[in-house]
């Protein structure tokens, strides 16, 4: 079935902001982390059964996403722009990029068992793309299904936008398509409280860099009875509520630090690098529809000390860093040494990786960001994910549907996976790309 779907691009348009940007704000300041963050795009795809009474015309769901997107553009304007020398963003309204596409297949049937390269294909463009850097900043790629089913691919530059930033945008967008785009609005002052650095003298070695190996990628998914045994699994005295993030984090890292150990043969020191919003835990803290990559991260370690670690003491780990971070790490990304100390840690996570006697994991999770309740008109989505696989020892978390587990996509190299995905442990809370209606008979408008 999946080496049969086709994907046809229809057409491909500019969209541009629906009012001029103001001379005043033509020139946007980008903030340090910014600058300092990786040239890629953060992707999202949004599925959309054709649940109305009648099938509503291609053409007018097509009409009515472009109207509200250069609507939304308007108060998003900088994604309308570009950026100029990692510096700031020309607030030119050349647009966003636009693109339409057909899909010779039921939505039901690409949703049987998710694939994952004819998933990136529902993306305007390649997440690993150069383009984040100096091209578009904003790409979307509206396919539609034979049934009238949707698929709304949304790639941002990582250049100005976080996870949040991402999820932000497309629930304005949507709300926009509803009538009520004015109820959110964005704060755009990221710069000031993070102001750039002219880097042009010499390259910014501090920036993360993109490194794309040869690595394999699977879908393990986590339904809430399943999470709420793990959840269980893992609590301790020093953890006694973890969170879905945290429980899948301990024993992804767990079964992952294990399949490296059997295939190698060589025991590493372990670490895992988080992703954490920073918002809401500098002081004073920024509003939650800040733009700009306002993230932190945080790392636990587990050395191989002849004592055999379990999940749950790397979910103790894992709670230790964080709570180290929101009381040490915060309080430096504020103050007078903020420059220093933002390029310290991008510094110290480049040591990191560049060293083979370090196995280091990272995870990047878009749980509790309110995805599934992304409505354009037609129903909120039947599925959501993130096809993020350009780097090797990598996850990405989502909600599933339900809002009580987590959808994971995974990457390892070749040998590690073979080992990760037969792990026992693994395989009593995960279950392996799974369908996504679960136990449930699919409609038939899908």
């Amino acid at each position: 079935m999946a080496q049969e779907m086709k994907i046809e691009i229809v057409k491909k348009e500019t969209i541009k902001p629906s009012s001029p940007t103001p001379h005043n704000l033509r020139s946007f300041k980008l903030s340090l982390l910014d600058q300092l963050s990786p040239v890629a795009y953060g992707p999202l795809v949004l599925f959309y059964p054709n649940n109305v009474s009648e099938v509503t015309l291609t053409e007018e769901r097509s009409h009515q996403l472009k109207k509200s997107l250069s609507e939304a553009l308007t108060r998003f304007y900088p994604l309308a722009g570009r950026i100029k020398d990692n510096l700031f963003i020309e607030c030119n309204d050349e647009g966003a990029v636009y693109v339409e596409a057909r899909v010779n297949a039921l939505l039901s049937n690409f949703l049987d068992q998710p694939n994952l390269e004819i998933l990136k294909l529902l993306l305007p463009i390649k997440v690993e793309s150069p383009e984040a850097a100096t091209g578009c900043l904003l790409l979307v790629q509206a396919s539609f299904f034979e049934c009238g089913g949707l698929a709304i691919g949304v790639c941002m530059s990582h250049k100005l936008a976080d996870a949040s930033t991402l999820s932000t945008f497309i629930k304005v967008w949507a709300a926009t398509a509803l009538g009520l785009g004015h109820t959110v609005v964005p704060d755009f002052s990221a710069a000031t409280r993070y102001p750039p650095r002219d880097f042009s003298a010499q390259s910014p070695a501090a920036a993360m860099e993109m490194k794309i190996v040869k690595r394999v990628t699977k879908r393990f998914v986590f339904d809430g009875p399943k999470m709420r045994a793990l959840k269980a699994k893992v609590t301790s005295g020093s953890v006694q509520r973890p969170t879905r993030v945290e429980a899948v984090t301990g024993l992804i890292w767990n079964c992952a630090r294990k399949a490296s150990k059997l295939s190698s043969g060589i025991s590493k020191l372990s670490m895992v690098s988080q992703s954490v919003n920073i918002r809401k835990r500098v002081v004073p803290r920024l509003p939650q529809t800040s733009i700009g990559n306002l993230v932190g991260y945080y790392t636990a370690m587990a050395e191989e000390s002849g004592i055999e670690l379990n999940s749950m003491e790397l979910v103790s780990r894992l709670r230790k860093g964080m709570v180290e971070f929101n009381e040490i790490h915060s309080k430096r990304l504020q103050g007078d040494i903020v420059f220093e100390a933002i390029c310290e840690y991008f510094k110290e996570i480049e040591n990191i990786m560049r060293r083979d006697d370090i196995n280091l994991f990272i995870c990047t999770s878009l749980c509790n960001f309110g995805i599934y309740e992304i409505d354009f008109g037609w129903g909120k989505p039947i599925w959501v994910n993130i096809p993020f696989d350009i780097l090797k020892n990598f996850a990405s978390l989502i909600d599933t549907k339900e809002g009580d587990g987590v959808d994971a996509w995974i990457s390892l190299s070749e040998e590690d996976m073979a080992l990760f995905e037969r792990d026992p442990e693994l395989l009593a809370f995960a279950s392996l790309n799974p369908n996504v209606f679960g136990p449930v008979t699919r409609r038939s408008s899908l």
